[in-house]
């Protein structure tokens, strides 16, 4: 049997001087393989013509509709109605800057945050442009993918008790791009140059290990390890 669904929708337009923070509500009739993806575009389309919410590619593969959902950080458009209780509440990610409803700025954060620590390959010399690449082992490539499936959604911000204390503490999602390009040997910084970005308050010692970033992570990364990993490296190196 169908379930009437009612969403508590936070409503906000910060550019809009009439505009306030508040929620309202909407009700929809739940239908087979029912997305809160699908479910917010029938909102916008029959109820609420100017509900702001974020999509690109309905796939978990963009990040872009990352949003709480009762009161926890997912994709929309991977979250099933089915998996929910007949009332949900969708608010945006906090941490970031809002543009509008639903939506959020992510991307500004983390453009910041990875120019911040530099995360592309940084070669000795420019000549290394034309040279073509050495083969790489396949598990250490298949380690490196792995690092890079993270698709830059903010979940892991929004979960981390640190960064809603600290303002410049990089999270998850930047320590694990430092670990990636540490793994990658086509740059050739120094675990100096790597460490002096991570290694303080503001990356891996301002971890409380509460799990959260992991637990939310839509692509199931082991953020934690990366941390571990860091902090161990560093002992070893006496940093």
């Amino acid at each position: 049997m169908k379930r009437t669904l009612n969403f508590n929708i936070f409503r906000y337009n910060p550019q809009d001087p009439a505009s306030h923070p508040h929620m309202e509500a909407y009700t929809l009739q739940e239908t087979a393989g029912m997305t809160l993806f699908i479910a917010l575009n029938q909102i916008r389309e029959l109820q609420a013509p100017s509900l702001a919410f974020d999509f690109v590619c309905r796939a978990g593969v963009c990040g872009s509709c990352s949003m709480l959902i009762n009161g926890r950080p997912r994709l929309a458009c991977r979250t099933l109605t089915e998996s929910l209780p007949d009332t949900i509440t969708l608010l945006p990610l906090p941490t970031f800057e809002l543009i509008a409803d639903l939506s959020v700025n992510s991307g500004k954060w983390m453009r910041a945050m990875s120019e911040r620590l530099e995360t592309w390959v940084h070669s000795v010399e420019e000549t290394d442009l034309d040279r073509i690449e050495l083969p790489m082992d396949p598990d250490l490539a298949e380690h490196i993918y792995e690092l890079d499936r993270c698709i830059e959604c903010g979940c892991c911000v929004t979960a981390c008790g640190t960064a809603q204390m600290r303002e410049d503490f990089i999270g998850a999602v930047g320590i694990n791009k430092i670990a990636r390009f540490k793994a990658d040997p086509r740059d050739q910084r120094n675990d100096q140059d790597y460490y002096a970005v991570v290694g303080d308050d503001d990356g891996v010692f301002g971890c409380m290990s509460l799990l959260g970033c992991q637990d939310v992570c839509p692509k199931e990364l082991s953020l934690q390890t990366q941390i571990a990993y860091i902090r161990r490296k560093m002992a070893f190196a006496g940093l």
